[in-house]
């Protein structure tokens, strides 16, 4: 009896651990990839670029980000509270501002990336590198989730510092002193500078 009953908990063991090693797989070859893209794009160092070699390199740098599970815990509680329409265009200015500052430093994406774990829980993943550029190395780590069959990223933490959590510091003082009409009216201005 105990054969037949600890056969399918194994299989199941078994395949929990194969979608596992594939989800990792799959991270790694989708980040190596995004990786590799980024860094032909980039071309030489010292390279000008167009508005729209700009405009393909903020795309290639920000396209698998999911601004808006970013953007929902940057804002904390006050998101819940804000209707469709202006949780709309608080993702909108959000992402355009987070894809903006993305091209503020191209040579950080010149860095040769180390994976050090990828660590897979259902749809949800931690990946952790190490990015080494002219003899410096710096942890970059990934937050990543699931979402129709594509693995996104809803956090990056750059240095030990979580983009989310920064975020939500700043944009709680802001509504803490000013409330959340003044951090719309800033977040308008600096998305509309760029």
């Amino acid at each position: 009896m105990k054969k037949y009953i600890t056969i399918p908990v194994f299989l199941l063991m078994l395949s929990g651990i194969t979608i596992a090693q594939s989800g990792k797989e799959e991270i790694k070859t989708l980040l190596e990839q995004r990786d590799q893209q980024v860094k032909e794009l980039l071309g030489p160092k010292g390279t000008e670029y167009n508005d729209t070699q700009r405009a393909s390199l903020k795309e290639m740098i920000n396209g698998i980000i999911d601004f808006g599970a970013m953007a929902k815990y940057a804002l904390g509680d006050t998101y819940a509270t804000l209707d469709e329409a202006t949780q709309k265009e608080f993702v909108e200015l959000f992402g355009t501002i987070v894809r903006d500052q993305s091209l503020n430093k191209l040579d950080i994406y010149r860095a040769e990336v180390t994976y050090k774990s990828i660590t897979v829980d259902g749809d949800n993943a931690e990946v952790e590198t190490f990015a080494e550029l002219d003899e410096i190395r710096t942890p970059v780590d990934y937050s990543m989730k699931k979402q129709n069959g594509e693995w996104v990223i809803t956090d990056l933490i750059l240095d030990e510092v979580s983009t989310a959590e920064s975020y939500n510091g700043q944009f709680q003082r802001i509504i803490k002193r000013k409330g959340f009409d003044s951090l719309m009216k800033t977040l308008r201005k600096r998305a509309a500078r760029n």
